[in-house]
């Protein structure tokens, strides 16, 4: 093996043709035999260009629907021989085996037919199996052959040749080949994924891959290096989100954003709503008779967090909202939508960032959530549990209003995205208090009704916000103490789980004081 190795005859079979033709032109320069099949063939032939079939080297036709067509000993002996073995050379010149010099496969898009829904047997048929098998062969004998599964490596392979008369250094060949073994580990990934769904239990193996999207300044703290890649789902969200303006984001950014873009996605096809988080929880959601309302009620539950906050909306920003939002340091603004004067004013913060998707995600759309421990991952579906008021079960002797039923489903919905132990105020649609992370509930319950009190006074109220309010909690509450602190608070109903060894303790302090209670049945624990 030496540094250089030229470049003569390259094989080329890709779904994917963006650049294609230029690409190929560039390589003809520099007097490289083209090998190709099927339509990527008659692309190159349509532009002018020379064209070996594949099928006439080895001598097979394609076959089997294009299941066969490059798994043959011509197509991988010339890409496995390792050209300064002396036995190897002598094995293709017995054989007839010409060496192929650069392999360019991007692969079945799989990827693209699922989520495309398409039927079982169509998406079988989108698993590509000699594409992948060309790549690992060029990728392991990487010391003489080049592979390329991205069309962003194209000019990084025409510059090597036209540097050093039509040869790549080693250096760009090893990092096409790590980029080669990744493609291929994810497509597999992408397939068992998907064949994971298809069949009932546990798999015995998981894999995860991604695609970098970005690296970050950062991760969470200056001294952590940390990179954003994609799955390839193509999920509404942060991922697949345009930036219009703005420095790039940080890892604390995409996650704060992720986290708020959750949460007002729960209120697609609803009326105005408005989330802003901080520090991936909740610290004001509303809703109101119009967008720019709904934001100044959320901003209004607790005015100092909002400070440097992720804003997510459930409908187009307007002019107004992006008005209100203003007024205040933000760091993110998400929203499906924005229209040309509210991105006018947002553009006279240069600091500000603005995203918008073509839509509200799914909350009731299934999917994995993952989480690294010591030696593995914990795996388990995604929270996409919901209720409706005929899931509720009223256990105390008052029945909730009918305004207290709305709020009540209100803060169970805003309780699923707060860090556990969470305790959640609300006042006619909008969170009036939100106690998160607590060791305790009847700390969180303490904290998110003081918070309210603080607000109040801030704001020259003579109550506290939480006076009339509802409250949720997303797990059951172990004692009754918690209760009787969110009656001090004045909260007149609850929402919570249910299902605690003391339930009939927590219920008769209910009824004493007069409340209002209904069990979910359904726990929201969120770490």
């Amino acid at each position: 093996m030496t540094d250089l190795s030229p470049v003569r005859r390259a094989l080329i079979s890709v779904s994917d043709k963006t650049g294609l033709v230029e690409f190929a032109r560039a390589l003809a320069g520099h007097g490289v035999v083209l090998l190709s099949t099927g339509g990527t063939a008659a692309a190159l032939r349509a532009a002018g260009l020379s064209v070996t079939d594949v099928s006439e080297v080895t001598g097979f036709p394609e076959m089997m629907d294009g299941r066969v067509k490059t798994l043959h000993p011509v197509v991988h002996g010339g890409l496995l021989a390792l050209r300064d073995n002396d036995d190897h050379v002598a094995a293709m010149g017995q054989h007839g085996i010409d060496p192929i010099d650069l392999v360019v496969v991007n692969l079945y898009p799989f990827e693209e037919t699922v989520a495309k829904g398409a039927a079982y047997g169509d998406v079988i048929e989108n698993i590509d199996i000699g594409g992948p098998a060309m790549i690992r062969s060029a990728a392991k004998n990487h010391g003489f052959v080049n592979v390329v599964v991205d069309v962003a490596d194209y000019q990084a392979v025409i510059d090597e040749m036209s540097a050093h008369a039509g040869q790549t250094s080693y250096a760009l060949r090893q990092r096409l080949a790590q980029t080669a073994y990744a493609r291929t580990a994810a497509y597999d990934t992408a397939v068992s994924t998907w064949m994971a769904a298809q069949v009932p239990g546990t798999p015995r193996r998981r894999v995860f891959a991604g695609t970098l999207a970005q690296t970050l300044r950062y991760g969470e703290n200056p001294h952590q290096a940390a990179a954003f890649y994609t799955d390839g789902s193509a999920k509404p969200g942060v991922a697949t989100a345009k930036q219009h303006q703005g420095k790039e984001l940080s890892y604390n950014n995409i996650n704060d954003t992720d986290a708020a873009f959750e949460l007002i996605s729960e209120f697609a096809g609803q009326g105005p709503a408005c989330a802003i988080i901080k520090h991936a929880n909740p610290c004001g959601v509303a809703t109101g008779a119009t967008l720019a309302e709904a934001y100044t009620r959320a901003f209004d539950c607790d005015r100092t967090s909002a400070f440097g906050g992720i804003i997510a909306l459930n409908q187009p920003l307007d002019a107004e909202t992006a008005q209100a939002i203003t007024g205040i340091f933000t760091e993110v603004v998400i929203a499906p939508g924005a229209d040309a004067e509210a991105v006018g004013i947002f553009s006279r913060k240069k600091n500000l960032r603005l995203l918008t998707t073509d839509m509200l995600g799914d909350p009731a759309r299934a999917a994995l959530a993952v989480k690294q421990v010591a030696g593995g991952f914990l795996v388990q579906d995604k929270d996409v549990g919901r209720i409706t008021a005929d899931d509720l079960r009223v256990v105390t002797k008052r029945q909730p209003s009918e305004q207290e039923f709305a709020d009540l489903l209100f803060a169970w919905t805003v309780a699923k995205h707060v860090k556990s132990n969470a305790i959640i105020y609300v006042k006619d649609g909008a969170t009036v208090g939100v106690g998160a992370g607590q060791m305790s509930r009847v700390d969180s319950t303490r904290i998110a009704a003081r918070k309210a009190q603080d607000m109040a006074e801030a704001m020259g109220l003579p109550a506290p916000l939480t006076q009339g309010s509802v409250v949720a909690s997303d797990a059951f509450f172990p004692f009754a103490d918690g209760l009787v602190t969110a009656a001090e608070a004045g909260a007149t109903a609850l929402i919570q789980p249910g299902g605690s060894m003391r339930d009939d303790e927590v219920i008769a302090a209910a009824d004493e004081a007069g409340l209002a209670m209904v069990f979910t049945g359904m726990r929201h624990f969120r770490h």
